[in-house]
């Protein structure tokens, strides 16, 4: 296996991690954003009322977008998995 190889795998690898975290982090960032408003509005300042919605709306997004994760994740590990005799010979 030459250099580029290598790198394309990390590259594929890092992006397919990207790809499948984005959902969880955006939906996460925004409650966030909306709990951290209604914190400033209230002047409630716990730090707890702004974990536990957060965490909660990211473990509800996580189950909601599971079949598409792990549809990725099956696609990804079976293109890698086909193409190992390829990339052993070095073609």
């Amino acid at each position: 296996m030459d250099s580029q190889t290598a790198i394309d795998l990390g590259r594929e690898a890092l992006m397919l991690a990207l790809l499948i975290s984005a959902p969880i982090l955006l939906v996460g960032a925004g409650v966030g954003l909306i709990v951290g408003l209604l914190q400033a509005l209230t002047q409630v300042q716990d730090q707890t009322v702004a974990f536990v919605p957060k965490i909660v709306a990211m473990v509800l997004a996580l189950s909601f977008c599971m079949p598409w994760v792990l549809q990725q994740l099956l696609e990804y590990s079976q293109t890698l998995i086909s193409n190992i005799p390829r990339v052993i010979s070095g073609g």
